[in-house]
């Protein structure tokens, strides 16, 4: 068994890292001698976002112009490519994601992180839940290693938040600019929900034991 460790630099309310997390399951289902430790680092998309969320709708119709509705079925039919059904049409506020990712990081010593990102990811895309809501988190939390009050505490705790943070703004000072991603090894970096292709050949190239230049 070849092992591997692959960091993804995400948002959860960013519907091309669920794609990509999905196209990333699929690169390591064809190779099953390969065993993955996938840990989320945290990214967000939109800090200024207030704790109690904007209108999706509004925000998208702002920054890019046009109708929302347009980008949201050209992303729909991208996941349902790879067998993801989610449904924009549940979707209605964006939300800070600050306390998800705490939440996040805390479920590493759980071993339960990537249960919980999916969770996440299906919480907001599929069944269209606030998962910047504390009690939503909390609720998500119970079923990945969390009593209600320990979830609790955790996303409201200030220095964790502020340590989530710090790892935000770490991400964008190491040059990351659009999500997902993905670290392979910490040897080889690739940005985007690529194809599962592509990231089966970047997981065997990073296994490879060959040395990559800077940048």
């Amino acid at each position: 068994m070849r092992k591997i460790a692959i960091d993804i630099v995400s948002d959860v309310v960013c519907p091309w890292c669920l794609i990509g997390l999905r196209r990333l399951e699929l690169a390591l289902a064809d190779l099953p001698e390969v065993e993955a430790t996938v840990t989320f680092r945290p990214f967000e998309l939109d800090p200024s976002t207030p704790r109690e969320g904007v209108d999706l709708r509004e925000r998208l119709q702002k920054k890019y112009g046009g109708d929302p509705e347009a980008m949201f079925a050209r992303v729909e039919a991208a996941a349902a490519e790879s067998g993801l059904a989610l449904d924009f049409g549940k979707v209605r506020r964006s939300v800070n994601t600050l306390a998800a990712h705490t939440l996040l990081r805390a479920a590493i010593g759980k071993g339960t992180q990537r249960a919980l990102a999916r969770a996440l990811f299906d919480a907001y895309f599929v069944a269209g839940r606030d998962v910047g809501d504390p009690e939503v988190l909390a609720e998500l939390a119970a079923d990945h290693g969390f009593a209600r009050d320990e979830a609790l505490a955790r996303v409201a705790d200030e220095r964790e938040r502020a340590r989530t943070r710090a790892e935000c703004v770490e991400a964008q000072e190491s040059g990351v600019r659009a999500v997902p991603f993905f670290v392979f090894d910490q040897r080889l970096a690739v940005s985007g929900a690529q194809s599962p292709e592509v990231l089966r050949a970047a997981i065997e190239r990073a296994l490879s034991g060959v040395d990559f230049p800077d940048g």
